[in-house]
């Protein structure tokens, strides 16, 4: 597999200069973080404006947390976001519910064990998300992952530094960057453009 195909999220944008860093950039997906314990917490209203900047050949995904499932369709039909990421305990039906309102569902997995590789496997969801914590910045054990049978976003840690030995070594479909490209808890354009070039 060609890594130039695997594609980018930059997860926790909030404000309009983000935007605008991102419109420059063109990474695949955004990711806006609606749980409200995060410190990259981001009020519907707030995506709604930043939504309307942003270039329309990025996906905007929205980040919840076990948020009631009406709630997260009634940001899509709004159009504030068009892919979801379930970060929570969310069951099965909960997945399948907003998989029949034609919602992308991508969903998260701590990987601690092989187990979490199991169930990764088995989710209904149409995408996995394969992380360490909770935006820690923190790697997890990538042994693991030769049990992955479908394709997976590649989140925890990541950093210019290491993000193409990881596509090179795991092929993931998508890595997902955070912490990677902030500088005192803000996105820096300069890190985020780093990231960018050291993968393709």
């Amino acid at each position: 597999m060609n890594h130039a195909v695997t594609k980018v999220k930059m997860c926790g944008i909030r404000r309009t200069v983000d935007i605008e860093y991102v419109n420059k950039l063109l990474p695949d997906y955004i990711g806006y973080v609606f749980a409200k314990k995060s410190k990259r917490f981001i009020t519907p209203e707030k995506a709604a404006e930043l939504t309307k900047l942003l270039d329309k050949r990025i996906v905007p995904v929205g980040v919840f947390v076990d948020e009631p499932t009406e709630n997260i369709i009634y940001l899509v039909n709004c159009g504030i976001i068009k892919a979801v990421q379930l970060h929570g305990n969310e069951n099965e039906d909960c997945i399948v519910q907003l998989q029949k309102e034609n919602i992308c569902v991508i969903k998260a997995f701590i990987v601690r064990s092989e187990k979490d590789i199991e169930l990764a496997n088995d989710s209904p969801a149409d995408l996995v998300l394969l992380d360490s914590g909770m935006g820690g910045g923190m790697q997890f054990d990538h042994t693991l992952i030769r049990g992955m049978k479908r394709n997976y976003f590649l989140a925890g840690g990541l950093d210019k530094n290491n993000a193409l030995n990881a596509v090179k070594k795991l092929a993931p479909y998508a890595v997902d960057v955070s912490s990677g490209i902030e500088t005192n808890g803000v996105k820096d354009f300069y890190k985020m453009k780093e990231f960018m070039d050291s993968i393709y």
